[in-house]
């Protein structure tokens, strides 16, 4: 039976940090080979996301394009949870998520590009790409529609009576909208197998969470609706493992819902027309310093005594990958006119 309280075994699992409110499990021990993972897969989003922004900025791509830089750790800890059949589904910061779930490099930035080698085809842009072989479904520009969509997605899973999960993911504006309470009561009214995954960067699209939401802690947004939930530290791809450990088996074992708050931070601005004027360089600055979720995979590499010079390969590695991606998407052609009378609804 779940409660809108983390259980018993959650509150032995973790101890709260002063620091940010987020709940860190005691044992947050990964092995060489999980580190190195995790740092391959979280430079490769980096990476691919900084050649997006220059690509952006000389006009090889239009349009709307949001960042994913500093929320890597997210995505990549839940996916090293999920197994092969699990769905996920996400906004419009989708690039990222796009990567972690193994979708070609060359594919999404094409997309980016407008050409016919991408995932749509060149039609659809940063927002709206999807992927049936890699389960993922997409990005999506309407500020939540995505989670009623997640929440159909297990409701399919139920449904067929097979054990996958559905990780649903917005962002602490997106938690404000109606249709994400109305899919909270669905979920657990039903014991839906979906993880609803809260990326609070803190800002939403330009406002603070304490300006906007009355409800600060948005692990307990699912309390009136008996969903369990939790605080995570969303720079620390350890703690966003573990924590999405916990919950995925809560929805396997036919719990119903659960919610996960990832605690982490945007370096850019919402968008890339965003100046991000309503807080400080020296903000930014510090959360990079302290916390970004790359440099403390790094640092606990070289403590292992792996050599900054097997390191700086690893980055060289993703960087051909991101460098191949950009140039395939710059060059590859256009797609024919014809592509306008085809995936429509008639």
């Amino acid at each position: 039976m779940s409660s809108g309280k983390p259980t018993a075994a959650a509150k032995k699992a973790g101890s709260q940090d002063a620091g940010n409110g987020a709940r860190h499990p005691n044992n947050l021990k990964f092995t060489k080979e999980q580190e190195l993972e995790a740092l391959r897969m979280m430079l490769l989003i980096r990476r691919f996301e900084e050649k997006a922004g220059q690509l952006y900025g000389m006009g090889a791509i239009g349009g709307f394009c949001h960042l994913y830089i500093g929320q890597e750790a997210v995505v990549v800890g839940v996916q090293m949870t999920l197994k092969q059949g699990d769905q996920i589904i996400t906004g419009y910061r989708d690039h990222g998520h796009m990567l972690a779930t193994g979708m070609d490099a060359k594919g999404v930035m094409a997309e980016l590009t407008g050409r016919r080698g991408g995932y749509s085809h060149g039609k659809g842009g940063s927002m709206h790409m999807f992927s049936k072989e890699k389960n993922f479904f997409g990005g999506h520009g309407i500020v939540g529609a995505q989670v009623p969509l997640g929440t159909g997605l297990a409701f399919a899973n139920r449904y067929r009576g097979n054990d996958n999960v559905s990780v649903a993911y917005f962002g602490d504006g997106a938690a404000n909208q109606g249709q994400v309470y109305e899919s909270f009561n669905m979920a657990e009214l039903w014991k839906l197998p979906v993880i609803y995954v809260i990326e609070n960067n803190r800002y939403a699209m330009g406002t603070s969470v304490t300006r906007s939401s009355a409800q600060t802690d948005f692990s307990k947004r699912g309390v009136s609706f008996n969903i369990p939930g939790e605080q995570v530290d969303g720079m620390d791809v350890r703690a966003v493992k573990a924590a999405a450990e916990k919950a995925v088996q809560w929805c396997r074992e036919g719990n119903g819902p659960y919610i996960l708050e990832m605690q982490t931070y945007r370096y850019r601005g919402h968008s890339m027309s965003d100046p991000a004027k309503y807080r400080t360089r020296e903000e930014v600055e510090k959360v990079r310093h302290d916390q970004d979720p790359i440099e403390q995979v790094r640092a606990r590499l070289l403590e292992a005594k792996v050599s900054e010079a097997e390191l700086k390969e690893i980055d060289a590695q993703v960087r051909e990958i991101v460098n191949a991606a950009a140039d395939f998407a710059q060059h590859d052609p256009e797609p024919d006119v014809s592509e306008l009378y085809t995936d429509i609804y008639r």
